[in-house]
Protein backbone atom coordinates (compact mmCIF):
# COMPACT_ATOMS: atom_id res chain seq x y z
CA UNK A 1 0.00 0.00 0.00
CA UNK A 2 1.67 3.40 -1.14
CA UNK A 3 0.58 6.66 1.57
CA UNK A 4 0.16 10.19 0.23
CA UNK A 5 2.87 12.27 1.93
CA UNK A 6 2.93 15.38 3.14
CA UNK A 7 6.03 17.75 3.17
CA UNK A 8 6.02 20.27 5.93
CA UNK A 9 9.51 21.23 7.11
CA UNK A 10 9.38 23.85 9.60
CA UNK A 11 5.77 23.55 11.18
CA UNK A 12 6.66 21.67 14.43
CA UNK A 13 9.83 24.14 14.54
CA UNK A 14 7.43 26.97 13.94
CA UNK A 15 4.85 25.80 16.92
CA UNK A 16 7.60 25.25 18.73
CA UNK A 17 9.25 28.45 18.83
CA UNK A 18 5.91 30.11 19.10
CA UNK A 19 5.19 27.87 22.65
CA UNK A 20 8.95 28.84 24.39
CA UNK A 21 8.36 32.22 23.09
CA UNK A 22 5.14 32.61 24.72
CA UNK A 23 6.47 31.05 27.85
CA UNK A 24 9.40 33.49 28.53
CA UNK A 25 7.53 36.29 27.50
CA UNK A 26 4.87 35.57 30.27
CA UNK A 27 1.85 35.85 28.01
CA UNK A 28 -0.67 33.73 29.40
CA UNK A 29 -3.59 36.26 30.10
CA UNK A 30 -6.66 36.20 27.17
CA UNK A 31 -6.37 39.27 26.91
CA UNK A 32 -2.85 39.02 24.89
CA UNK A 33 -3.85 38.26 20.99
CA UNK A 34 -3.19 34.38 20.73
CA UNK A 35 -1.97 34.61 17.45
CA UNK A 36 0.57 37.53 16.79
CA UNK A 37 2.14 35.69 13.21
CA UNK A 38 -0.66 37.03 10.46
CA UNK A 39 1.84 36.30 7.73
CA UNK A 40 1.45 32.51 7.17
CA UNK A 41 -0.48 30.01 8.45
CA UNK A 42 -1.05 26.42 7.52
CA UNK A 43 -4.55 24.84 7.66
CA UNK A 44 -5.31 21.88 8.92
CA UNK A 45 -5.92 18.78 6.08
CA UNK A 46 -7.12 14.66 6.41
CA UNK A 47 -5.92 12.71 4.16
CA UNK A 48 -7.81 9.32 3.20
CA UNK A 49 -6.86 6.37 0.90
CA UNK A 50 -9.73 4.42 -1.11
CA UNK A 51 -9.33 1.44 -3.24
CA UNK A 52 -8.92 3.67 -6.72
CA UNK A 53 -8.46 7.22 -5.24
CA UNK A 54 -7.02 9.56 -2.69
CA UNK A 55 -9.00 12.28 -0.70
CA UNK A 56 -7.26 15.31 0.51
CA UNK A 57 -9.39 17.48 2.58
CA UNK A 58 -8.12 21.02 3.97
CA UNK A 59 -9.77 23.44 6.34
CA UNK A 60 -9.77 26.62 4.79
CA UNK A 61 -12.75 29.21 6.18
CA UNK A 62 -13.07 32.82 5.01
CA UNK A 63 -10.80 31.93 1.76
CA UNK A 64 -12.58 32.72 -1.43
CA UNK A 65 -12.35 29.90 -4.48
CA UNK A 66 -10.15 32.86 -6.53
CA UNK A 67 -7.77 33.02 -3.60
CA UNK A 68 -6.86 28.98 -3.46
CA UNK A 69 -4.38 27.78 -5.98
CA UNK A 70 -3.94 23.88 -6.61
CA UNK A 71 -0.91 22.45 -8.84
CA UNK A 72 1.24 19.40 -9.22
CA UNK A 73 5.07 19.10 -10.72
CA UNK A 74 7.34 16.35 -10.34
CA UNK A 75 5.47 14.22 -8.20
CA UNK A 76 4.60 17.08 -5.63
CA UNK A 77 1.02 18.21 -5.31
CA UNK A 78 1.18 21.75 -3.88
CA UNK A 79 -1.99 23.49 -2.39
CA UNK A 80 -1.48 27.27 -1.79
CA UNK A 81 -3.89 30.70 -1.03
CA UNK A 82 -4.53 33.67 1.13
CA UNK A 83 -7.21 34.34 3.61
CA UNK A 84 -7.19 38.13 4.00
CA UNK A 85 -6.96 39.64 7.43
CA UNK A 86 -10.15 41.64 8.79
CA UNK A 87 -10.12 45.10 8.95
CA UNK A 88 -9.11 46.09 12.78
CA UNK A 89 -12.02 48.09 14.41
CA UNK A 90 -10.39 50.41 17.09
CA UNK A 91 -12.30 50.13 20.70
CA UNK A 92 -11.44 50.41 23.49
CA UNK A 93 -12.69 47.19 24.81
CA UNK A 94 -11.52 43.85 24.72
CA UNK A 95 -10.22 41.61 21.45
CA UNK A 96 -9.00 38.12 21.48
CA UNK A 97 -7.82 37.10 18.07
CA UNK A 98 -7.30 33.55 17.23
CA UNK A 99 -8.06 33.49 13.63
CA UNK A 100 -4.71 33.70 11.62
CA UNK A 101 -4.98 35.27 8.24
CA UNK A 102 -2.25 35.50 5.78
CA UNK A 103 -0.80 32.84 3.28
CA UNK A 104 -0.28 29.55 3.82
CA UNK A 105 1.22 26.20 1.37
CA UNK A 106 1.07 22.79 1.67
CA UNK A 107 3.18 20.49 -0.06
CA UNK A 108 2.44 16.57 -0.58
CA UNK A 109 4.54 13.70 -2.56
CA UNK A 110 2.15 12.55 -4.70
CA UNK A 111 2.69 8.40 -4.85
CA UNK A 112 3.94 6.48 -8.14
CA UNK A 113 -0.29 4.98 -8.12
CA UNK A 114 -1.45 8.48 -8.13
CA UNK A 115 -2.82 9.73 -11.85
CA UNK A 116 -1.87 13.49 -11.95
CA UNK A 117 -3.27 14.81 -14.49
CA UNK A 118 -6.29 13.38 -13.60
CA UNK A 119 -6.37 15.79 -10.04
CA UNK A 120 -9.91 17.49 -8.91
CA UNK A 121 -10.53 19.96 -6.58
CA UNK A 122 -13.39 21.46 -5.27
CA UNK A 123 -14.44 24.29 -2.52
CA UNK A 124 -17.55 24.08 -0.46
CA UNK A 125 -18.24 24.96 2.66
CA UNK A 126 -15.02 26.58 3.61
CA UNK A 127 -13.37 22.81 2.83
CA UNK A 128 -11.02 22.41 -0.13
CA UNK A 129 -11.22 18.81 -1.25
CA UNK A 130 -9.01 17.02 -3.94
CA UNK A 131 -9.70 13.92 -5.44
CA UNK A 132 -6.20 12.09 -6.44
CA UNK A 133 -7.25 9.01 -9.11
CA UNK A 134 -4.90 6.07 -8.55
CA UNK A 135 -3.72 4.44 -11.95
CA UNK A 136 -5.54 1.13 -12.72
CA UNK A 137 -3.97 -2.05 -10.92
CA UNK A 138 -1.41 -3.83 -13.41
CA UNK A 139 -2.26 -7.64 -12.34
CA UNK A 140 1.26 -9.54 -12.49
CA UNK A 141 1.73 -11.77 -15.67
CA UNK A 142 3.31 -14.88 -15.44
CA UNK A 143 5.80 -15.80 -18.32
CA UNK A 144 6.20 -19.71 -18.95
CA UNK A 145 9.47 -20.69 -19.30
CA UNK A 146 10.04 -23.26 -22.65
CA UNK A 147 12.98 -25.45 -22.90
CA UNK A 148 15.17 -25.73 -25.89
Amino acid sequence: MTNLVYYQPWSLMDRWRREVDELFSGRSNASQPAVTNTTAWSPSVDLQEENDRFVLRADVPGVAAKDIEVSTEDGTLTVRGERPARERVSSDGFEHIERAAGTFLRRFTLPDSAQAEAIKARYADGVLEIEIPKQPRVEAKRIPVTVN
